[in-house]
């Protein structure tokens, strides 16, 4: 098994995220070099990064504009997003600093470090490539891509800005996780099972619109996907069958079996079909078998996934370090999707 913790690691679909750019900010009071050479001193209080967010999305109000607001070494800049009213209102929860008017006024704030992004799948790559050339770090959610090659893209755009981009899997945070992927060190696993599924009820929202990037695959099967790689690996063979949605044309339950060097073996499930269900059973010859609940939305129990993970980007900008979860990774990730959806043939 390999490292658990790739040069140390970290929602599940549960958040509306703004499918379409809209609402940034009044230019304030100057700021530091976001991209110090040399950086910051790391024992400094007072160094803090500037965060915009673009997009009122349901998981930014619940908890990332919280975990940035609570955050040691972040404050919360600037918002945009198409629903003006519903910015200001996050604005005024979380105590945003300035409305903007639109996504590129936040990325034209001076006082901006770094973006989040949560807009739908489909807008990580155009959003994320305008962040970098506006000298802006990028926090987005996951999938980072829409396909590897997005992601990949996206992984040059961020070498060639010399600027961080990091998949905004918050679950790779929580000490849970963590703590059960390292217990898991030095023994001999023959199995790991991974689901995560809920009921999408709205057949409006944007996990069910094929071309935002909607499918049960690309919103909750990539954690599925992503702890199997965590705990074992890159996978040599993928077999796949999913459920497609006769008229919005997305996978809403799709289950993969992936097989590994060594022989070991993993069945991850992702659905928009059940009820609430997520799991991390792992089978071993030492011990037998090992279950993590609640694997990829944790939270506030009492540690958050969520600060912890801000904190760590907001350090790897002011400290001049790598990200936590490297690229890399990410891109591996996505390959993974990939093939789980041209094995089952969506």
């Amino acid at each position: 098994m390999r490292d658990p913790h790739p040069s140390p690691p970290p929602q599940a679909g549960e958040g509306m995220r703004d499918p379409h750019p809209s609402p940034p900010p009044h230019a304030g009071e100057g700021m530091r070099d976001p991209h110090p050479s040399p950086p910051p001193q790391a024992g400094e209080g007072s160094a803090r990064v500037g965060w915009g967010v673009l997009g009122a999305a349901w998981i930014a109000g619940r908890a990332v504009l919280p975990a940035i607001a609570a955050s040691r070494n972040g404050r919360l800049v600037s918002i945009a997003s198409r629903d003006a009213e519903r910015a200001r209102k996050l604005a005024g929860e979380h105590s945003i600093e300035r409305v903007a008017a639109d996504y590129d006024a936040v990325l034209a704030d001076p006082d901006v470090d770094a973006v989040y992004i949560p807009l739908v799948n489909n807008l990580h790559l155009e959003w994320t490539e305008r962040a970098f050339a506006a000298g802006k770090h990028v926090l987005c959610e996951k999938p980072l891509g829409m396909n590897a090659r997005e992601a990949e893209r996206m992984a040059e755009s961020s070498a060639r800005a010399g600027l961080l981009l990091m998949e905004a899997f918050m679950y790779r945070f929580h000490p849970r996780p963590r703590a059960f992927v390292e217990g898991l060190r030095g023994k001999d696993v023959l199995h790991l099972h991974s689901t995560f599924g809920f009921r999408e009820a709205d057949r409006a929202n944007y996990r069910m619109r094929r071309e935002l990037g909607g499918g049960a695959l690309l919103d909750v099967g990539c954690y599925t996907v992503n702890a199997a790689r965590w705990i074992l690996g890159e996978p040599e063979v993928v077999l796949a069958q999913a459920t497609i949605d006769p008229e919005a044309h997305v996978d809403v339950s799709t289950g993969a079996l992936l097989k590994f060097a060594g022989g070991a073996t993993a069945s991850v499930w992702c659905s928009f079909e059940s009820g609430e269900d997520q799991r991390l059973i792992v089978v071993t010859s030492d011990d037998g078998t090992s279950a993590l609940g609640r694997p990829f939305s944790a939270w506030r129990d009492p540690d958050d996934p969520y600060q912890l993970m801000v904190e760590s980007f907001a350090d790897s900008i002011l400290e001049g370090t790598p990200v936590e979860l490297p690229l890399d990774d990410t891109i591996a990730n996505m390959r993974v999707l990939d093939r789980i959806r041209e094995a089952a043939g969506f």
